[in-house]
């Protein structure tokens, strides 16, 4: 459909919990004997709620920024969608995240998550990690909910198929490589690729499967999954600045550089310092991988790149915004779309 088609600009992010709904309907004990292929009743609803749902709900039940959710609707505006948006391409979006972030926490083995213990902290790794790979396939049973064309289905599934292919490929990347391992010059690339890959995809098809799902022209796919990457590089990189200047945040920087992890902190600073000064703090970063406190490391990190840092990002989410600009016109969902980037600074910063 064409973007002339929505005359007015989405409203704020939708305060439902739209992935827990989904989740709740989809454990309902007549739907999930039907999906499963079982009789009913054939296995008790606790043991169902012990094994599966209860720990999904658990941890859909904690709030969100709903940022993803809240692109979706974006998406399905600029590209001319009719009437609202449909709430399974939110929860979908949603899922796919949340089984994500459920992983992402096993794998870098965090205490916290949504302001509670990470889930393999309240019900074991071996639970948590069986849900989180759950949501997955659940948000991709709920593309067959959705009253699309065919085409536009099949086109969902496959793009959904490569953005998680993606997410895992910046995910290894993310678990793999520390700062040591890197060149003074390899330092950006490397950022940016495991950024775009790991945050980035997920965001782009955030705002395209919307756009696809409305039957927009494969163009103005293109440009809304561009703005959705661009949006999620940025969201990134004020994730990984927030882990050293806000206080509140300051536990997750302390985690990346335990990990010894390449985040846009070292990137920044990579092309702010000589060789030598950056081999010196990457020794230091070697020397937190081996136990050391890594606050001294964090402070140093904060001093230099502090204030240019916060002007890289501003400047990174005003080019994606202008941009996705001269790809849409003056569209009336634009507005929503920059109070999107506001949002994320005063959500982190």
């Amino acid at each position: 459909m064409s973007s002339e088609s929505a005359t007015a600009s989405p409203a704020a992010a939708p305060p439902r919990n739209l992935p827990l709904e989904a989740v709740d309907a989809f454990g309902c004990p007549t739907r999930l004997a039907a999906c499963l292929g079982v009789e009913p009743g054939a296995v008790p609803d606790r043991l169902w709620d012990a094994a599966l749902l209860g720990p999904a709900r658990a941890f859909l039940s904690r709030p969100g920024k709903a940022f993803r959710a809240r692109l979706v609707e974006l998406g399905w505006a600029l590209a001319g969608g009719d009437g609202p948006c449909p709430p399974a391409l939110m929860q979908l979006v949603e899922l796919l995240h949340a089984g994500s972030l459920i992983v992402d926490d096993i794998q870098d083995a965090s205490e916290t998550r949504r302001g509670g213990p990470a889930l393999h902290r309240t019900h074991g790794l071996p639970v948590a990690l069986n849900t989180g790979n759950w949501l997955y396939f659940v948000a991709l049973e709920l593309i067959d909910a959705l009253d699309v064309a065919p085409e536009a289905r099949r086109r969902l599934y496959h793009a959904a198929v490569r953005t998680m292919t993606r997410c895992h490929h910046g995910q290894a990347l993310d678990l793999s490589v520390h700062i040591g391992l890197l060149a003074h010059h390899e330092v950006p690339g490397v950022v940016a690729t495991t950024t775009r890959l790991k945050t980035g995809a997920l965001m782009g098809w955030a705002a395209s499967s919307a756009a696809l799902a409305a039957g927009a022209e494969p163009a103005r796919v293109e440009a809304i999954a561009r703005f959705g990457e661009g949006l999620g590089a940025g969201l990134q990189m004020l994730d990984d600045l927030s882990g050293l200047l806000n206080p509140a945040r300051r536990h997750k920087g302390l985690e990346d550089l335990r990990g010894a992890r390449p985040t846009w902190a070292w990137a920044w600073l990579s092309e702010a310092v000589d060789e030598v000064t950056f081999a010196r703090l990457q020794h230091q970063a070697r020397g937190v991988l081996d136990g050391a406190c890594p606050e001294p490391l964090a402070d140093a990190l904060a001093a230099r790149i502090g204030v240019g840092a916060r002007a890289r990002i501003a400047a990174h989410l005003d080019r994606t915004f202008a941009d996705l600009h001269a790809a849409v016109g003056d569209h009336p969902a634009l507005r929503g779309c920059r109070a999107e980037i506001d949002r994320l600074g005063v959500s982190y910063l």
